[in-house]
């Protein structure tokens, strides 16, 4: 009969193998505390509350422009753009003889596009560069920012993109 030594834990494999998985974490949890002290987050701000004042206006500004049932139809073509500004009968709106168009893509911000239109024959007209095909996303607002108006556009189109116009609650059936 032969008698075997017990060898000491640490040179038998099973203990170094049932300790790798825990180690194996605990080093991806420090690098990934090192990767979140050392980088930025864009998503939060320091300024919450002042961006928050910031979306009120905004939305005050939307508001404003559904109080005075401002509708806009715009023409994109390779030329460049035109639409025609109209307002509700009853808002005793006085058009702008300029305006700001901007031209956004939901997810690609190096291709977006602001130009300033010109009022000419009741009509507001610029030159813009037409973008690819696909979703845009369509800002018109005048230069004192006292109103806007914002929509979609899926380009390239034929016809008259149609943004705005009077809020449901303000028809009133009989």
């Amino acid at each position: 009969m032969q008698t075997q030594t017990a060898k000491p834990w640490y040179r038998e494999p099973w203990p170094w193998y049932l300790m790798s998985g825990p180690f194996i974490v605990v080093v991806a949890a420090l690098i990934t505390a090192w990767i979140a002290y050392s980088t930025s987050d864009g998503l939060v701000t320091d300024d919450y509350y002042k961006q928050g004042l910031v979306v009120d206006r905004t939305l005050a500004r939307s508001q404003e422009a559904a109080r005075l049932g401002l509708e806009v139809r715009a023409r994109f073509t390779a030329e460049g753009v035109d639409l025609g500004l109209s307002a509700a009968a009853d808002s005793n709106f006085v058009p702008p003889k300029v305006l700001t168009l901007t031209l956004s893509h939901p997810t690609r911000a190096g291709l977006d596009q602001t130009v300033t239109l010109n009022e000419m024959n009741a009509r507001y007209a610029g030159k813009i560069r037409l973008p690819a095909s696909g979703h845009w996303l369509v800002l018109v607002e005048d230069e004192a920012k006292t109103w806007r108006l914002m929509g979609n556009v899926l380009l390239p189109t034929s016809g008259d993109t149609v943004i705005g116009g009077r809020e449901p609650a303000d028809i009133r059936s009989h």
